[in-house]
């Protein structure tokens, strides 16, 4: 039944009844060809023209739809290139906005930076022994950085240590099942062995 309808759809194309049409056109032309009378004749003539006029009325309207199809799809087209285009112009503007919000902030944070730096400089108006302090604080710096690395330099040989420790724990375990394993299999072997008739 579903390839009935499926055929059906096929050859009468959106479903207008096109195929019925030209059926009806074909049986009125075999009618007018065997037609005895003339006003019969005439009849089936007036009765073709008439079904032939539906169809090419049908095939026009489907020509204007297929027209006016291709238009909108046209038309789509273009609105989804003008969309595109104003994305992309929208995201050249929000790249170009961030690049601004990052300057400005890059300005703000200096500025921070300066205000706090001559604070610092009128607290202590002596440059010699502001450059004096500022050696003491890069020495201080290096030293906490050697140590920073130092126990950075721990903190991965600990992570090793307990990788290998978890490594063999886990191979431990392993071998106490298999061990396990081994020693339910003899087990049950040896009571195999005791419930058997001796021969």
């Amino acid at each position: 039944m579903d390839e009935v309808i499926r055929k059906r759809l096929l050859i009468d194309g959106d479903g207008a009844g096109d195929d019925r049409r030209i059926n009806l056109l074909v049986k009125s032309f075999i009618k007018w060809c065997n037609s005895g009378s003339q006003e019969e004749g005439y009849s089936q003539y007036q009765r073709m023209l008439s079904t032939l006029s539906q169809c090419e009325f049908s095939m026009g309207k489907t020509l204007l739809v297929y027209d006016m199809n291709l238009r909108e799809m046209e038309n789509y087209e273009k609105i989804y290139k003008e969309i595109e285009c104003s994305i992309a112009g929208a995201h050249e503007k929000i790249a170009e906005c961030k690049k601004q919000i990052l300057q400005a902030k890059r300005i703000r944070k200096n500025r921070q930076e300066y205000d706090a730096l001559a604070k610092v400089i009128q607290h202590h108006p002596d440059r010699h022994e502001t450059l004096k302090e500022l050696e003491a604080l890069g020495k201080e710096l290096e030293h906490l950085s050697h140590i920073k690395e130092s126990v950075e330099d721990k903190l991965e040989l600990r992570r090793k240590q307990f990788h290998v420790l978890l490594s063999t724990i886990h191979e431990l375990q392993q071998t106490l099942e298999n061990d396990e394993k081994l020693s339910e299999v003899e087990e049950a072997q040896d009571a195999s062995m005791e419930t058997d008739p001796k021969p």
